[in-house]
């Protein structure tokens, strides 16, 4: 048995993965899947999902903005980037793709908890 076989044996790949244990590895690891990890890249990475779930029928990121709205109590001309960063940075920022580094990597977490909590949400028919 080669390396790769054992290896593949003992690790559960990515398509066998539920979509947030799927997601809750991307947010462990942003870098792994958009190189430098910018909350820029990571939304990017999430519209691309959304983007491809759709043009496959699947749910994707489906009623992701008006959670966002109904758990956060505040809509905005941001889209849904704009809502996560509310949470994390509650003052504003000046440049969503120049964050200094502790706002990016605060605003990642706050993206992949959310993320995470929408999904279950979702997984368990709660509606909002």
């Amino acid at each position: 048995m080669t390396a790769i076989t054992r290896r593949s044996r003992s690790t559960t790949g990515a398509n066998e993965m539920g979509k947030r244990e799927y997601f809750a590895g991307v947010g462990k690891r942003p870098g792994m899947f958009v190189g430098r990890a910018t909350f820029h890249a990571m939304t990017a990475f999430l519209t691309g999902y959304d983007q491809s779930s759709a043009r496959h029928g699947a749910p994707g990121l489906e009623g992701w903005h008006e959670w966002l709205v109904a758990r956060g109590g505040r809509d905005c001309t941001h889209g849904w980037p704009g809502q996560v960063l509310h949470i994390p940075l509650p003052e504003g920022w000046d440049n969503p793709w120049g964050l200094p580094p502790e706002h990016e990597t605060r605003a990642i977490e706050v993206l992949f908890h959310l993320l995470d909590e929408f999904l279950a949400d979702r997984e368990g028919g709660a509606e909002g």
